[in-house]
């Protein structure tokens, strides 16, 4: 499956239908300058909130996050925490759409939402970066950790968000959080989940750090600018709370263990040539940003272990929306059926590097 299958926009499914003219009254009511909606069209990309594109009758756009139809899961799809989030962070070192509008009244389009600036930029998925010379990949990935870096030291007690989550237990209170929705969401019985589920709570690592974590940072949620590898926006961020900088750095490093091709990694390659640092560089260069000392090894797998865990959780997430209709892509029933695959390799990465 290619990247374009992920990329762009396409007319709205029949399942996320919106109610143009109620958006549209809505819009005109609490956004300034609004002079009517011309068209609603749907992004590819995305599992989980619906994300949209609307083209208001001047030709302005602007992008629409909703939560999905449907029964969900407890505490799942907060655009209300999204919102906040990025209405506490705009014009801050951390790089965010600008927040518009928020609505709270499900009677307007079936779900609450919300409504920011369209960030027009490079929204790249292949993590080769193919038809990029090697110093053009190399300033792309330092920009990446350069972001993640200023997320992670950035002050979020000053930026209002100190009642953002509850720092310190993070993986303890994670691992419960995601086991309890996997098995709101379970539909069969998988082995090495039900191995993680008993292995990851006994070995928490004991030192315990607070920052403000994105929860999903990936290439395909980061926004360039066309011609510079300077980053303009960090999107979705759905799964952010306050948390072990550590295991948003380490769910972002994961793409260095995951299988090139079409399990989207870089394992495999030729690194040097594409100009692309290894897994042990990239981590050297946030250590240094941050100023922390070199991450124990151990504590370092189990927070690879820990996110290869939740990404199936998510994955399984996904799998039940797909069965009851009401999954954001058409591609979710894909997607939800890797979480076995997931929670497989998460257990192989156990018993490699510690033993099980």
């Amino acid at each position: 499956m290619s990247t374009g299958d992920f990329s762009g926009t396409m007319p709205l499914s029949d399942h996320q239908r919106i109610d143009q003219s109620s958006l549209g009254r809505w819009l005109q009511e609490h956004l300034p300058r609004f002079d009517g909606l011309s068209r609603i069209e749907q992004f590819r990309g995305g599992q989980s909130n619906p994300t949209f594109l609307l083209t208001a009758e001047s030709g302005a756009q602007y992008v629409l996050r909703k939560k999905p139809g449907g029964a969900l899961l407890p505490s799942a799809h907060a655009v209300d925490r999204e919102f906040r989030v990025i209405s506490a962070l705009h014009g801050s070192v951390v790089p965010v759409a600008r927040p518009l509008c928020l609505c709270t009244d499900e009677r307007v389009i079936g779900t609450i939402f919300y409504v920011m600036e369209y960030v027009s930029g490079r929204n790249l998925w292949d993590a080769t970066l193919p038809g990029m010379a090697a110093p053009e990949r190399a300033a792309l990935y330092d920009e990446m950790n350069r972001a993640m870096v200023a997320l992670h030291t950035l002050d979020y007690v000053a930026a209002g968000l100190a009642d953002y989550g509850k720092p310190g237990n993070y993986f303890a209170r994670q691992i419960a959080r995601w086991s309890g929705q996997y098995r709101s969401s379970e539909t069969e019985r998988i082995e090495s989940m039900e191995r993680l589920l008993t292995w990851l709570p006994a070995n928490v690592p004991a030192a315990e750090e607070t920052a403000l974590v994105h929860g999903d940072y990936r290439l395909d949620n980061l926004i360039f600018q066309a011609h510079s590898p300077r980053m303009l926006a960090i999107v979705d961020w759905e799964l952010s709370t306050l948390g072990h900088p550590l295991a948003d750095f380490s769910y972002h490093v994961m793409l260095w263990r995951l299988p090139a091709g079409e399990g989207g990694g870089l394992q495999g390659l030729d690194l040097r040539s594409l100009g692309i640092p290894t897994e042990p560089e990239y981590i050297a260069a946030y250590c240094a940003r941050t100023g922390r000392p070199a991450i124990e090894p151990g504590v370092w797998e189990f927070c690879m272990a820990y996110n290869l865990f939740r990404i199936a959780c998510i994955q399984q997430g996904i799998m039940k929306r797909a069965l009851e209709g009401t999954a954001a892509s058409r591609h979710a029933r894909e997607a939800g059926g890797k979480a076995r695959a997931t929670a497989d390799f998460a257990w192989q990465q156990v018993e490699q590097h510690l033993g099980g």
